[in-house]
Parts: structure tokens; sequence; C-alpha cells
């Protein structure tokens, strides 16, 4: 079912709009990036040490980061808010799935994901319903599942701070604040990375790798 939230049908309209321009602007973003491919690598390895089963990209555009997953030999399905960035995911994926779906009500069963990865999608969200997701991120994975959180830093401590993003308002987060979130929604925190802007970035880019706490 999809969020009727005004701001999350902006969101959704907003995406619809730039799919394919922002499709085009993010294609070369991983072979650019090592340390985004390292952490991806790194949840990957993790997820494959417990054994079989889906991972859900959530917020996954026009469906890179679900096909690098898949080449580091995960199970991974896509779900976004865009039905145009879900069109174009199908069209350039065509053997992977994507759903049209909400982080904030996702259509899974509890304990049914073995990994998660949210890869710059929780920027979007109003803060204060930040921790909500967090709790639904958690009652869909299973018993030690990963989760892969990226986005976008601020250095001050337990701050967040709204930016102009390029398709619509954002949040950028202290990591030592979204860890504090993630640990009051049941996550124990497995590596913590803040890198440098890269050219044409203009703020600290942060990943978050987490476990579900037993």
């Amino acid at each position: 079912m999809l969020d009727s939230r005004a701001d999350t049908a902006t969101t959704r309209a907003a995406y619809d709009d730039v799919a394919e321009l922002y499709t085009d602007f993010v294609k070369d973003q991983l072979a650019a990036s090592p340390l985004d491919r390292a952490m991806l690598a790194a949840f990957a390895e993790l997820v494959r040490g417990k054994g079989s089963g889906a991972v859900a990209d959530i917020g996954c555009g026009p469906g890179r980061v679900t096909a690098h997953l898949t080449g580091l030999g995960i199970d991974a399905f896509g779900i976004d808010l865009s039905p145009e960035m879900i069109r174009l995911a199908r069209q350039q994926y065509p053997e992977l799935r994507f759903d049209e779906g909400s982080m904030e009500n996702l259509a899974l069963g509890d304990g049914t994901l073995a990994g998660l990865v949210a890869w710059y999608s929780i920027i979007h969200l109003p803060p204060e319903r930040v921790p909500e997701v967090l709790t639904e991120f958690h009652r869909v994975l299973g018993a030690e599942g990963h989760a892969l959180l990226a986005f976008q830093a601020t250095d001050a401590p337990d701050v967040v701070e709204a930016f102009d993003h390029k398709v619509i308002r954002a949040y950028r987060w202290s990591p030592r604040r979204l860890a504090g979130l993630l640990r009051a929604a049941g996550f124990v925190t497995v590596a913590q990375l803040v890198r440098e802007p890269a050219p044409g970035e203009r703020f600290q880019q942060a990943y978050l790798l987490v476990a579900k706490d037993l």
C-alpha cells in the first residue's frame, strides 16, 4: 500500500518528474566510488555469511544498487515510491524484481528479509518519522539480519539539518544521532564510515552498517 501523506506524494511526484535525468546522473556513481562499493561488498559478505535470503533495496530508484548487489551474489529486489523509477528499473534490469511501495508501510512479512539497504532513501523523510521507519526496518528483517544506510552527514553532534537537495527538500544527519535511533529500534552497530565529499558533492557522506539485535 502506498503512503498517501502529502509530503510523500510530493516526493513521489518530484522523482517521477526527473526520473530519466536522475537515472543518467547516477549511472556511473558506483564505478567512481570505491568506498561506496566497499561498504556494499561488506554488507553482501555479511548477508551471504548468514545463508540465503532476500535483500530489499528500499528507495531503489532506477535499480543500480539492486543490480550491483545481485552481482555480489545477493538475492536482491527493489522498492521505490516513484512509479516512473520502477518503470525505468524494470526496463533496464528486466531479470530483477522491482515493486512500487513506501518504506513507511512495507508490504513484507515480519522477519522475511536477510538484509536491507536504504541507500540515500531516508533523507527525504521528516526527521520525526525516521524512528518509525527504523522500527519498520527491524520488523521485516530476520534474526541477525543486516541493514546498510547511506546518507549525507553533518559533523555537528546530534544534529539533523535540512538542505536543498537537487530533487526535493532533504535532511542530513549526524551519524551519532542516527546510530542512536537505530539502537533504540533494536539494532547494533557493526561499522560506521564517514568520507569527505567527492567532486560535485557538498557534504560528507556517511554509512551505517547495523545488525538486528537478538
